[in-house]
């Protein structure tokens, strides 16, 4: 997709996504077949439903009508939230990600450390984790920059209790 089209697609939608109180996190236009595929993804600090993504679909679908940003072709609408699997790059992923267990890539001297830590805390400079304990051992806290981070990706975790079940 062009930076133009890109630009014009932002522009188009963003209004349209901020008032669902929803963010807008990826326009990505690709080729599906003879057709275009727009999937657009969005997010908020409390997950987003399906029902809220049809409703975004709907009003997206009758704005890109009304106006040429899509051109003549045919294309696939598709709005959907971001997924477990997906980067952490903005400083507000780090905060929806608190309590959940991330797998960093950190910049050390030219090469990439691997770090697995629970995101604790987050502020403006970094992160404060919590570096499981192996074999019995306690877990560790350390305090990484965002300066340090190369790459983040939440964990997913098939065995952890969710808050209600360890409140009870």
């Amino acid at each position: 997709m062009s930076t133009t089209q890109s630009e014009r697609l932002r522009g188009l939608l963003e209004p349209l996504v901020s008032a669902a109180d929803l963010d807008l996190e990826e326009i990505e236009v690709s080729r599906a077949g003879r057709r275009r595929m727009l999937r657009i993804i969005v997010d908020s600090d409390e997950g987003v439903e399906l029902d809220a993504c049809a409703e975004l679909s709907r009003a997206i679908s009758e704005k890109l009508d009304e106006t040429d940003a899509m051109g003549e072709g045919e294309y696939v609408l598709e709005v959907s939230s971001p997924g477990a699997d997906r980067p952490l790059t903005q400083h507000r992923h780090y905060v929806r990600a608190v309590g959940r267990l991330v797998k960093f890539q950190l910049h050390d001297g030219g090469t990439a450390e691997e770090l697995v830590a629970r995101i604790l805390t987050v502020d403006d400079e970094g992160l404060d984790l919590e570096v499981p304990g192996v074999k019995g051992r306690k877990p560790t806290a350390i305090r990484v920059t965002f300066a340090d981070i190369a790459k983040a990706r939440v964990e997913i975790e098939f065995n952890r209790k969710d808050k209600k079940e360890e409140e009870a």
